[in-house]
């Protein structure tokens, strides 16, 4: 950490815009870091620029920030042709199915129904590959770049990566709270160590609002598949459609139950 005047000096260095430094990695106090083109601090918020074209980027109070040094890890993979359709944020039909086809591979690859990575999508990102949120969170399931890392996310920007990484720790989670997919939810949302402080739902507005607008969006995919789908009945007399794996057995039940309350 630096001294007061050390500080001073290093932020008066700053007032200006650097030029574009290849990956950079802003470590905070907390431990975090985030990777950058370039920065410009603006007042007493520093701007990361994570793309090169200045598309997108975080803001982050220079106060929270400890030092910045080089990225030393391998760059992230080029965008090849074939999968370059996924990088591009506009939300045309041809996009959205091949998006589709991807979320399908990777939900069947880790036993999660690809409706409800649709739906965490939907409320975490709006489908935007680029999304970043103001804490820092990355791509469209927005993964913070610790648990990016934790996960072998090389690059947060590349949907098929971001949404494997994603489906990942929701799996890891689900497993964690015995297939409870509400306190998975708040997990992903909070964090763990609040699910675990709070033993459940932790009492933050934003993590309850959170969790309903994924089950909402997720029951409501289920709905919609129940009038077209064969059906068996399970406890309580409810219909739920017919799914191969446990994790989708699972969820939907739980859905259920704290949606009826």
């Amino acid at each position: 950490m630096f001294a007061p005047r050390k500080l001073v000096l290093a932020l008066g260095l700053l007032l200006f815009p650097i030029p574009g430094f290849a990956s950079d990695l802003a470590v905070l106090h907390n431990g975090f870091s985030i990777r950058h083109e370039r920065r410009q601090v603006m007042g007493s918020v520093t701007r990361l620029y994570l793309t090169a074209d200045g598309s997108g980027y975080v803001d982050v109070s220079t106060d929270y920030i400890n030092r910045f040094e080089k990225d030393l890890s391998p760059a992230p993979a080029a965008v090849s042709p074939e999968n370059s359709y996924l990088h591009s944020p506009a939300a045309s039909p041809e996009n959205s199915q091949k998006l589709n086809e991807v979320i399908n591979l990777i939900g069947d690859r880790h036993h999660i129904d690809p409706d409800l990575i649709n739906s965490v999508i939907h409320a975490e990102s709006g489908f935007n590959p680029r999304a970043v949120s103001p804490k820092g969170a990355q791509g469209l399931m927005q993964l913070m770049p610790q648990t990016a890392s934790h996960l072998g996310v090389a690059n947060p920007f590349d949907p098929r990566a971001n949404v494997e990484g994603g489906t990942r720790y929701l799996r890891e989670l689900l497993e964690r709270y015995n297939f409870d997919l509400i306190k998975a939810l708040a997990a992903y949302n909070a964090g763990p160590h609040r699910v675990e402080q709070y033993r459940g739902v932790p009492p933050y507005f934003e993590t309850r609002a959170y969790v309903a607008r994924v089950v909402r969006d997720f029951n409501r995919k289920k709905d919609a598949e129940r009038k077209t789908s064969p059906v068996t009945r399970t406890s309580g007399n409810k219909m739920q459609p017919r799914r191969p794996s446990t994790v989708k057995q699972a969820a939907a039940p739980v859905l259920a139950q704290q949606t009826s309350q």
